[in-house]
């Protein structure tokens, strides 16, 4: 969950978003580099009082100045294009479960076990618990075993909606009449936040999302606690 005041990107909870956390800061550095090398020149520029007012060809100034943007984005498309190929090549889920959006709240259906759905509401700010972050918490989470790859069918009832869990690195739309599928696996346990990110009417800011990684053996006493 994102703290007051920060300004980088969550911490990875799954490999996918461990990529993304390497790419952006690849990217930035290119970034960096290339403010630096402009800034530089338009120092260099502004205070060098050397001049030529004969005109010449320039070819190999010219051939410089299309050639470095190319390699530039040359080293910014081949790790890009590692990550996107990454992202489609995963693994064979080892659990399903179907997510369904409402105005405004969301139902999980977990579809390898039999009539194992529920709701998940918002809970009030005057009914948290202690420590329990506002507009963040609801009262039934959807729990994923640990290190196991999870597919989720998100799709939506009404309006749009977007399934979206930052420390994840996942994001899509629930489009009614339409199923869009979402594969990660999480690294680690603990209770991670995210937040319907498509506007989809008055009470779009109180539909969170609330997801649970725990162990195997966790996991398992949970299934059987919610079917009995």
């Amino acid at each position: 969950m994102s703290e007051p005041s920060q300004i980088s990107l969550n911490n990875a909870l799954s490999p996918m978003m461990e990529e993304f956390l390497y790419f952006n800061d690849y990217a930035m550095t290119m970034l960096l580099m290339i403010w630096f090398s402009v800034m530089t020149t338009l120092f260099t520029i502004s205070t060098t009082k050397l001049y030529d007012i004969a005109p010449n060809d320039a070819n190999h100034l010219e051939f410089m100045w299309t050639l470095l943007p190319i390699l530039v984005l040359m080293f910014i498309a081949l790790p890009s294009m590692r990550t996107l190929y990454l992202l489609e090549d995963q693994n064979p889920p080892h659990l399903t479960i179907k997510t369904l959006g409402h105005q405004w709240y969301w139902s999980y259906e977990y579809s390898d076990y039999e009539n194992m759905s529920f709701d998940s509401y918002m809970i009030k700010e005057q009914d948290l618990m202690s420590g329990a972050p506002r507009l963040l918490e609801v009262d039934n989470r959807m729990a994923v075993p640990m290190k196991s790859t999870v597919r989720l069918l998100v799709t939506a009832e009404d309006v749009l909606h977007s399934w979206t869990l930052p420390t994840l690195g996942v994001k899509t739309d629930a489009v009614p009449g339409r199923l869009n599928q979402l594969i990660f696996t999480t690294m680690r346990p603990g209770v991670f936040y995210g937040q319907c990110s498509e506007i989809c009417g008055t009470n779009h800011s109180f539909m969170p999302i609330t997801a649970e990684s725990m162990p195997m053996k966790q996991f398992e006493s949970w299934v059987t606690t919610l079917m009995n």
